[in-house]
């Protein structure tokens, strides 16, 4: 049963973050000339992002001067897609702008492109494209190998003397990006959304420590605990086209055929800058499955999977992983098979559904089950907030590069 406007469905802690916002929402009522989006806009940014629930774990940071193997090694063994960077050759009383050199290594072991010759690091494993070589090129020796594609790539000398720091340039911002315990919530809903961040560290600068780490996955999670609140469903009852949602048009959705070799999905994220993307039938119109930048981990780590990585195509790697799943116990969104939505759904229902399933993204199909296009955690926490003009001032100081559209 829905709970009814004005509580929110648990006491948890991101609850208590909805009826925080929600008292704030009761006093923007009597302001006329504010619109709903410059209501909501002023709730979060009265709320600090101290108040944003903590991991439940201790926050793993990697050293700088750890080789690949080491980065990817931790990230493996505590189950993570990234992790900060400590900037180890950093003096005591540096500022955390001088301790970090990247906000997340993901980006270097899931998708940031190959070093400079001169380094001579090789490919993060991110490339894995690169690192496999041509989609098209057919199958090869790699049965003959034994193993898995990480044993071999980890056990090779330059990915083991290749240190973090010998490819800092390659993440998206450097040399750091981090929000303050008195930032508000909406400078991180921005930073989440516009300026294209998956996670934000927290930092206490009088520690000098990472208090927290907050993700578009959290903040959606929180927006699924706030069901019931009167700010949330003015504006989780909207449906998607009245939100302009998809964002995309069906013509740009990046995707790849079911007959398609799977290196050519991993491919396309890489190049295009995307985290995930549907897998089409053969009539090329309906989705049979969706390909994250997680599954790479399946490349990497099953050897009946990575024994035909150059010639699997992306149904039977689909029905391999979901087999590798079944016999190892283990649960995934990949057993769930392709979670959908209409134009005409709420914004509620589409969070309720991300929220449920733990997945990143929704495909948007119509009546006959074509798909239309796609929403992202980004796209729903971008409806969410706008930016106001001069919103950042020199927050982004040292911090490079800016989006095109940027209004600071």
């Amino acid at each position: 049963m829905e709970t009814p406007p004005g509580s929110a469905r648990s006491a948890s802690p991101e609850a208590e973050i909805g009826h925080r916002l929600e008292d704030l929402w009761n006093d923007v009522q009597v302001e006329p000339l504010l619109s709903p989006s410059e209501k909501l806009n002023s709730c979060f940014d009265g709320v600090p992002v101290s108040s944003f629930p903590s991991v439940p774990s201790q926050v793993i940071e990697i050293p700088s001067d750890a080789s690949l193997a080491t980065a990817v090694e931790i990230l493996s063994k505590h189950k993570i897609l990234s992790a900060p960077v400590r900037n180890v050759n950093s003096p005591e009383d540096a500022s955390w702008i001088d301790r970090g050199l990247a906000a997340a290594l993901g980006s270097v072991t899931l998708g940031t492109p190959a070093p400079s010759k001169a380094s001579n690091a090789p490919a993060a494993a991110g490339g894995i494209s690169d690192a496999l070589g041509p989609a098209d090129s057919g199958p090869e020796a790699a049965e003959s190998m034994g193993g898995s594609f990480f044993e071999n790539l980890a056990s090779s000398e330059i990915y083991k003397s290749t240190k973090v720091e010998d490819i800092s340039g390659s993440f998206r911002w450097a040399p750091f990006l981090a929000l303050q315990s008195s930032d508000s919530l909406l400078t991180m809903l921005l930073l989440l959304s516009k300026y294209r961040m998956k996670s934000l560290p927290v930092v206490d600068l009088g520690e000098g420590k990472i208090d927290n780490i907050i993700t578009q996955s959290s903040v959606v999670h929180m927006l699924a605990e706030c069901v019931g609140l009167h700010w949330f469903e003015n504006w989780g009852t909207k449906r998607l086209f009245e939100l302009g949602l998809p964002i995309m048009k069906p013509s740009k959705l990046v995707k790849v055929r079911e007959d398609e070799p799977v290196l050519r999905a991993f491919q396309l994220m890489r190049t295009k800058g995307i985290g995930g993307l549907p897998v089409i039938d053969d009539g090329g119109k309906k989705p049979v499955g969706n390909i994250s930048i997680r599954d790479v981990q399946y490349l990497l780590t099953a050897p009946e999977i990575y024994k035909d990585y150059r010639s699997i195509t992306a149904k039977n790697f689909l029905t391999a992983v979901r087999k590798h799943l079944e016999e190892h116990g283990e649960t995934s969104p990949m057993l769930l098979g392709v979670i959908t939505c209409r134009r005409d759904d709420t914004i509620k229902d589409v969070i309720l559904r991300l929220d449920a399933h733990k997945i990143h993204r929704i495909y948007v199909v119509d009546e006959e089950g074509l798909v239309e296009g796609v929403i992202t955690l980004r796209d729903i926490i971008s409806k969410l907030v706008h930016e106001p003009r001069h919103y950042f001032g020199d927050f982004f100081d040292g911090v490079v590069p800016l989006p095109q559209n940027s209004r600071v």
